[in-house]
């Protein structure tokens, strides 16, 4: 199931965020090899940060199975620090739209339930825009992602410059736009038509709001009803 986690509500989820961040690690540093920050087998940045929301995928037992990062673009983010060259035009510098980055999927899990995971992600980029305002996405990522999950999920994408090769991949940064349309095409091309955030947050004025609970084991703690409330591919973080 999906969440939207960020500091202020972490607490009732357990130890959400050091999972999220060995799987991060898991996923970029040890497969991936990318030149990232790390501590303790765990993946962190200064993109994590009091105003990121995360969207995280537990499964029963309350375990981090995917996971994919949201910052405003209000504030500082990737794409204008480190690749501002692979953008042609303005930079956004705005609440209303907002950078996705470090998606990842647990590797060592059977391939229906991978896609599944990857589609609640998608559709929980849109559920939560839909939900705060949010006009747009944008990110980098390989091409050939831009085509896996925008594309084949039916949302689509608008790419902001021209492609480069990043460690001899064919790399490009492109936004997507978040609309009820939008999330009607997704929900056509991949056959979930249910809600899949199972929390609610408002971006901005966080209050509590009756939710259900995570699904924690018997060795995690329980969660109360008052639970508050990019796929975008990082790249090689610049040293």
């Amino acid at each position: 199931m999906l969440y939207a986690i960020n500091v202020e509500n972490a607490h009732l989820y357990g130890d959400v965020l050091p999972q999220l961040y060995r799987l991060r690690y898991r996923q970029f540093k040890e497969r991936q090899g990318y030149s990232v920050s790390v501590y303790k087998d765990m993946e962190h940045d200064q993109y994590d940060t009091l105003a990121t929301v995360h969207l995280v995928w537990l499964d029963a037992h309350g375990i981090v199975r995917g996971c994919s990062r949201l910052n405003p673009t209000d504030r500082p983010y990737m794409l204008k620090d480190l690749w501002p060259e692979m953008v042609q035009g303005s930079l956004p510098l705005s609440p209303t739209i907002w950078e996705g980055t470090r998606i990842c999927i647990e590797k060592n899990l059977p391939p229906a339930l991978r896609e599944r995971i990857k589609w609640e992600i998608i559709l929980g980029y849109l559920e939560f825009g839909l939900e705060n305002g949010i006009e747009k996405y944008i990110g980098v990522m390989q091409n050939f992602i831009w085509h896996r999950v925008f594309i084949q999920s039916g949302w689509g994408a608008e790419y902001l410059g021209d492609d480069c090769l990043i460690d001899g991949i064919r790399t490009r940064a492109g936004q997507v736009i978040v609309s009820k349309e939008a999330q009607e095409r997704v929900r056509n091309k991949t056959g979930i038509h249910e809600k899949v955030l199972c929390n609610h947050y408002k971006a901005g004025l966080v209050s509590p709001t009756n939710a259900p609970d995570a699904p924690l084991d018997g060795n995690r703690a329980h969660l109360t009803n008052n639970a508050v409330f990019t796929e975008i591919i990082p790249l090689r973080r610049l040293a």
